[in-house]
């Protein structure tokens, strides 16, 4: 019998399969770019190694993308040919992908935090819920799964700045920024590389309007981030926010092609549609357009890698970038057959995937479009239903700040001053900051 890093029975061949086991967990956790390969020198040391073949289709399905579900699919099929000779854990992981492969995301979550929870040092289970929970929308039970969980750490064990971080991002977004920005500190101090921790300090300043004080940190930081994962276009994609709220607009254009827009690197070259890059890059330019600044034709290229994730809702809160760049692009009809590939999905009942695209994803995105059509009142009505319940797509404060902007514009176009009051009373209600910091809010809020 074999233990990984944690100290948790490992079935595999070789105390060699187990290191390389363990040195794609740290790749995994550290979002290291050739996580893949390390993988791959795992599955070389022992073909039939269960946790490695859960592990493969875990990283297919963390893609977000239908097109690798198929892959994940198969690699489960191998996992799960193996796992009765492995132990009651590792069994578990079995079962909990292919509930997340189903798309059923409660049934996953759920059998993740019983993993964690009966295994207190699975930090696989652990990060993994953290991940899917939080494009669940369910910052909640990041926080309850981060407390549980940090009771049975210490510094003498490997994975306690990833518990940490994790610690950090989930108290960020649950409105505890003091207690965020300690934990996250205290990580870093630990491992200068963790990006997740430094993602969470990044998250802090934004939600306390610290704008200089994020660009200077992230500075900083970034001679630490070589090998790092797309992961890194997000951190440059929160500096140029910072840069936006300062109204240094060259400078955040600067950073969207020469960092976190880079076609050439090898970051995107790898992944060029994956769905955090195609976050980013829409919500920056929409807000860049919001504010006078001429984009060029930036649109088209996010807009032209549409057509293949037509019909594809594997990650909900992505579908309204994809519409908005397809809109912004002018490729009406090709905005329309996207939607249309939305509602198919919603027909095929995918787990919870469906009825969240159903009641959230379609009203925003048929919104989008008929605000590019020039019906501002149809889509502030569109639109409206879906406030309360848009936060279950997924997607950070600072993210989902994009979506309530968005609102906030139809509702000006609309002239509905009821509407323009109704989303800055949600803002001032839930936000540390007040709407008159903020470059997307201010001007409303002096008004309203």
């Amino acid at each position: 019998m074999f233990r990984d890093a944690q100290g948790l029975e490992l079935t595999c061949a070789s105390a060699t399969a187990a290191a390389a086991y363990d040195h794609t967990i740290d790749g995994y956790l550290l979002n290291r770019f050739n996580v893949s390969q390390r993988l791959k020198s795992c599955l070389a040391e022992d073909p039939d190694f269960c946790m490695a073949h859960v592990l493969r289709s875990a990283f297919s399905m963390m893609s977000f993308n239908e097109a690798n579900v198929e892959f994940a699919r198969t690699s489960l099929a191998k996992a799960q040919t193996l796992a009765p000779r492995t132990s009651p854990r590792e069994q578990a992981h079995v079962a909990a992908l292919s509930h997340w492969i189903s798309g059923e995301h409660d049934r996953t979550l759920a059998a993740w935090s019983a993993i964690a929870t009966q295994w207190p040092h699975d930090i696989l289970a652990f990060r993994m819920h953290h991940l899917l929970g939080f494009w669940c929308g369910r910052p909640e039970l990041l926080f309850a799964q981060a407390e549980t969980t940090l009771s049975h750490y210490g510094r003498e064990l490997p994975a306690y700045g990833t518990v940490l971080a994790c610690r950090a991002f989930a108290h960020e977004e649950c409105g505890s920024y003091l207690i965020a920005e300690n934990c996250a500190r205290e990580a870093i101090a630990i491992d200068a590389s963790d990006v997740w921790a430094t993602h969470a300090l990044a998250h802090v300043f934004e939600m306390q309007g610290r704008r200089a004080e994020g660009i200077a940190f992230l500075s900083a930081m970034e001679p630490h981030w070589e090998g790092g994962n797309n992961l890194l276009h997000h951190l440059w994609w929160h500096r140029a926010l910072y840069h936006i709220e300062r109204e240094e607009f060259d400078a955040a254009l600067s950073l969207y092609d020469d960092r976190f827009r880079d076609l050439n690197s090898i970051t995107t070259t790898a992944m060029p549609d994956l769905y955090i890059d195609i976050q980013n890059a829409a919500s920056a330019l929409w807000r860049l357009e919001r504010h006078g600044v001429d984009i060029g034709e930036r649109w088209q290229e996010i807009a032209a890698k549409a057509q293949p994730r037509i019909g594809d809702c594997r990650n909900p809160f992505t579908l309204p970038h994809w519409v908005l760049a397809l809109a912004r692009a002018g490729h009406h009809a090709e905005a329309v057959h996207f939607i249309k590939g939305m509602e198919d999905f919603v027909l095929r009942n995918v787990g919870d995937l469906s009825p969240l695209v159903r009641t959230v994803a379609l009203p925003l995105c048929n919104a989008i479009l008929a605000r590019a059509d020039g019906r501002s009142m149809e889509a502030v009505d569109l639109m409206r239903p879906a406030l309360a319940t848009m936060h279950r797509l997924g997607g950070s404060h600072a993210q989902q700040d994009l979506l309530e902007q968005m609102f906030l514009s139809f509702a000006e176009s609309a002239g509905s001053a009821a509407d323009q009051t109704l989303i800055l009373e949600r803002i001032r209600g839930r936000r540390a900051l007040p709407p008159e910091r903020s470059i997307g809010w201010r001007e409303a809020a002096r008004s309203h």
